[in-house]
């Protein structure tokens, strides 16, 4: 009887003990776990944009590129994530006779002479006749300001304001911004950051960074917006040596005037968007014609 009264009770009481046994295990691992990953947190794997490739294939896959994305609110360097860029705009075949037509275009095309040479009409002097016209054996004349004669006019002069304006064609603008932003990743004179906002507005920070992860004696930031952060905006004023262009402005001649291009995440997103459209729109026979003055 008692012997029956013990294994009943055995019965009953082991599987709650089992059961109170495995409750506090698992409270334990869950605790450890949340532990860990709270002392884990900020040695998080970096964060890893990747590039969409179904809207605009690359022409060659093997060929992607990846850059670091780095941080900006200190001096120190620290790799925040990793963007992949498309091969089709930042590794492109550099074209150097692209590049060198377009440096030629920028430099030519605001450009205007002021160099004026006066006519024979324009000189001061030479309102009458020389000598007469016949009777002393000499040539004739009717003015001395005439260009055969010293300090007359000029044939042919220069004439101000005289424009060098020219449009170069479509595609060789767009293949001139790929070839250099091509060549300055080839270089590892591109940095990615994450954003262009910093915690000071002192020239000093900007001095630091450059000098810490060796920008190179120019810089040039970019960003997508027009209208930059506060601070970068006094830190950068009184150097002379860093500048600040928002992307639709962002030309070839600048990219090769300055050593460093530095462009940010959403910068980078938007040039890919805005030169792969380009390169596949549908009407690109139209582009190609002639440039004419009063259109949009």
């Amino acid at each position: 009887m008692f012997k029956n009264i013990l294994t009943r009770s055995r019965q009953l009481i082991n599987p709650v003990a089992r059961n109170l046994s495995l409750t506090t295990k698992q409270s334990n691992v869950a605790a450890e776990s949340e532990a860990t990953s709270t002392a884990q947190a900020p040695l998080a794997a970096p964060l890893i944009l990747v590039q969409n490739y179904t809207e605009y294939p690359p022409v060659n896959r093997n060929a992607t590129r990846q850059a670091w994305i780095e941080n900006t609110d200190t001096v120190a360097e620290r790799k925040v994530g990793l963007i992949e860029l498309h091969p089709d705009v930042f590794a492109a075949q550099p074209r150097v006779d692209i590049i060198q037509e377009n440096v030629e275009w920028q430099r030519k095309y605001r450009y205007v002479s002021m160099a004026h040479a006066k006519t024979r009409a324009e000189v001061r002097g030479g309102g009458r006749k020389p000598w007469p016209q016949k009777g002393q054996g000499r040539a004739r004349h009717g003015s001395i300001r005439s260009p055969l004669f010293k300090g007359g006019g000029v044939i042919h002069g220069p004439r101000s304001p005289t424009t060098h304006f020219y449009m170069l064609p479509f595609y060789k603008r767009v293949l001139g911004l790929t070839s250099t932003l091509s060549v300055k990743l080839a270089q590892d004179d591109l940095h990615i950051i994450e954003s262009t906002d910093i915690p000071t507005t002192e020239p000093q920070f900007i001095k630091d960074l450059i000098e810490e992860r060796q920008w190179g004696p120019s810089v040039l930031i970019v960003d997508k917006a027009d209208i930059f952060p506060e601070n970068i905006c006094y830190a950068t004023d009184e150097l002379g040596y860093v500048n600040l262009m928002p992307t639709f402005g962002l030309n070839v001649y600048s990219m090769l005037k300055h050593d460093t291009l530095v462009l940010t995440v959403d910068a980078v997103k938007h040039l890919e968007q805005r030169l792969l459209y380009q390169l596949h729109r549908n009407d690109a026979f139209s582009k190609g014609g002639k440039f004419k003055l009063d259109q949009v």
